[in-house]
């Protein structure tokens, strides 16, 4: 039993030591940060953080393994679940203008410090943000067999990323004391990307 409370006392310290990298690493910039004020910020030691990641890269690592994880096990349960795939599309949509609303200093990390992820792991990141995109190709080519009358005026493949680029380009301007919640933005902005392919 001490065994596993101390594995979970462990895990909430590292949960807390990733919610606290992403936040200085959004304000101050990833190379602007060391792992001293990281430390003194999460109230630990600078020897008892490297017993929980190694280096500042570990933890960049870290965090966009965590958002590509939870950003694809988000899609499959939405592919799942919508009943069909418009909806499923729309859904994609919505739920990632939240997820990027809600967690806006770490998907700032994510999209603006890209190119500190250390080269021999950059190719596996993407394989698994590729994971993600193929599921939202899969939905849209799905709906588009189904209508085939539907016109989108580009290739499927820019069509899927047109709409991440503007769902994912939330986290620079959307404000909290704005006019609608992450939810509400997400609606108008899933329900103004898909008009043009929804059927009359």
């Amino acid at each position: 039993m001490s065994a596993q409370v101390h594995t979970s006392r462990a895990d909430r310290q590292r949960v807390r030591v990733l919610a606290t990298a992403a936040e200085i690493f959004s304000r101050r910039g990833f190379r602007a940060t060391s792992m001293n004020e990281i430390a003194a910020a999460v109230g630990l030691s600078k020897p008892t953080l490297y017993h929980y990641f190694r280096s500042k890269e570990e933890l960049l690592v870290r965090l966009y393994s965590d958002v590509l994880d939870e950003s694809l096990a988000l899609a499959l349960e939405v592919v799942d679940s919508e009943p069909t795939p418009l909806e499923a599309v729309r859904e994609l949509i919505r739920s990632r203008v939240v997820y990027t609303c809600r967690r806006q200093a770490l998907l700032k990390v994510c999209f603006e410090e890209e190119h500190e992820i250390p080269a021999d792991l950059a190719d596996g990141l993407l394989r698994r943000r590729r994971a993600f995109e193929d599921l939202f190709s899969a939905a849209l080519d799905a709906h588009l067999r189904a209508y085939p009358a539907i016109e989108i005026g580009m290739p499927p493949k820019v069509w899927v990323n047109m709409c991440l680029g503007a769902a994912n380009w939330t986290y620079k301007w959307f404000r909290e004391s704005g006019d609608c919640t992450p939810e509400q933005l997400g609606d108008r902005i899933a329900a103004s990307l898909t008009a043009g392919i929804t059927p009359a």
